[in-house]
């Protein structure tokens, strides 16, 4: 796996509970497992093919562990990520607290790294509207000041997590580090060409 080519780093941030692995778990395999998960413990690594245009990109997802303690790794692995999909749960607002802290680390230490917001388990809102603590226009006004995009999502359901691993993929498509990295590849297949027809001719 650490061999596999990988065009754009995803982290996913947020307090523990919040459903970062719910949420790799359909994206990845359009899969819901029930029943209560393992904590993650450090970081877990999948890398997810995507087509964007006549491209497809590869994109490299770190689903990081939310205990505070576990904080001094997650910043180990969301070092380089081109973005960042920064999750709380719809039902606890402490969760949504704990979002803000993400995003300043993310602010401050990877000003290069678009920043996701995204509400997870939109099913249990929907199904009684009381237990909503994160009012959605408090969270796109949040977003509109962090320049962040915003998303409501439920991997039980399946709602709005293709779209949003589609969109982290279409912002990285269309980015500059993107169009600089084809033009690095571009580069070195040439120089490989190059090398081969040289070697070939020599003898």
């Amino acid at each position: 796996m650490s061999a596999q080519r990988v065009d754009a780093k995803v982290v996913l941030l947020g307090k523990e509970s919040v459903g970062k692995t719910s949420l790799v778990e359909r994206y990845v395999h359009n899969r819901f497992l029930v029943g209560p998960y393992q904590n993650t413990i450090g970081a877990a690594f999948v890398a997810k093919p995507i087509q964007v245009g006549d491209k497809v990109l590869t994109l490299g997802i770190w689903d990081t562990a939310g205990a505070e303690r576990y904080e001094a790794m997650s910043r180990i692995y969301y070092r380089g990520a081109r973005a960042a999909i920064v999750c709380y749960d719809l039902t606890d607002s402490s969760s949504f607290v704990r979002l803000k802290f993400w995003v300043k680390e993310l602010q401050n230490c990877e000003q290069q790294c678009k920043i996701y917001l995204c509400g997870t388990k939109s099913d249990l809102v929907e199904a009684d509207r009381s237990i909503r603590q994160v009012d959605y226009h408090d969270a796109l006004d949040y977003a509109d000041e962090v320049k962040a995009d915003l998303f409501e999502t439920s991997s039980k359901m399946g709602r709005n997590v293709d779209e949003l691993f589609q969109k982290v993929a279409e912002d990285f498509y269309n980015s500059t580090a993107f169009q600089v990295m084809t033009e690095e590849r571009e580069l070195e297949l040439g120089q490989r060409k190059g090398s081969f027809f040289f070697s070939c001719c020599r003898h």
